[in-house]
């Protein structure tokens, strides 16, 4: 008998150690910049050409929170139809200080990364965007994609739409944000979607993809 809990006793720990390794905690996200709101619009733009060098863990951070993080009000940095949050943020990190390389989802709840895989899918998801180049060039690439089922349960038809409207939202944050860091990125919507799914390996449906990378 005391074999057999220390058995599961052991089991208890390997599992939980496991479940630790694949989490990854981001810095917490500042809630106040030096750039004002105003100059962010005026100088964003798509940048398609990236600086060489790697990008800060807390550079990564501040957009993930800035595109679908939470806000002061518990309440997601996008609006969404009847706060319904059909969108699931993933992160392909190819060159990021304190990251190991992989692919991951973005968890807004715990503002964490949770780890899919080790693979670096710049180059099968650049040949599923039309073979773009600056998927493949940049640091870190974000993928957007939405489950219309989550929407449509309520608002059914017309819920598409409000998913469509939700991903600008969100683009517009991760450009905005991009550009008080003085990074750059740019909103890709050429590309296969069932290439798309099949390289990242999900059901959702691919609406965005933005690299990530230092402004030359």
């Amino acid at each position: 008998m005391r074999y057999l809990v220390l058995f599961f006793v052991m089991m208890s720990m390997n599992f939980s150690s496991s479940s630790s390794a694949e989490e990854i905690r981001l810095p917490s996200p500042k809630r106040e910049g030096k750039v004002s709101l105003e100059r962010t619009l005026n100088e964003r733009r798509s940048i398609r050409q990236y600086a060489p060098g790697s990008l800060a863990l807390e550079e990564v951070s501040q957009v993930l929170w800035a595109a679908y993080g939470k806000n002061k009000w518990s309440k997601l940095t996008s609006p969404s139809a009847g706060a319904l949050y059909p969108l699931t943020i993933y992160l392909i990190a190819a060159d990021v200080d304190g990251l190991n390389a992989g692919f991951y989802k973005y968890n807004n709840q715990k503002h964490s990364l949770d780890l899919i895989s080790n693979d670096d899918l710049r180059k099968d998801l650049s040949a599923a965007a039309l073979n773009q180049p600056y998927v493949m060039s940049a640091a870190a690439v974000i993928v957007i994609c939405a489950d219309y089922d989550i929407t449509a349960s309520r608002y059914g038809k017309r819920g598409s739409r409000y998913v469509d409207i939700e991903v600008g939202h969100v683009g517009q944050n991760i450009y905005l944000e991009t550009t008080a860091l003085g990074l750059g990125t740019v909103a890709v919507g050429a590309f296969s979607d069932r290439d798309v799914k099949k390289v990242l390996g999900v059901e959702q449906g691919p609406l965005y993809i933005m690299p990530l990378g230092r402004a030359k």
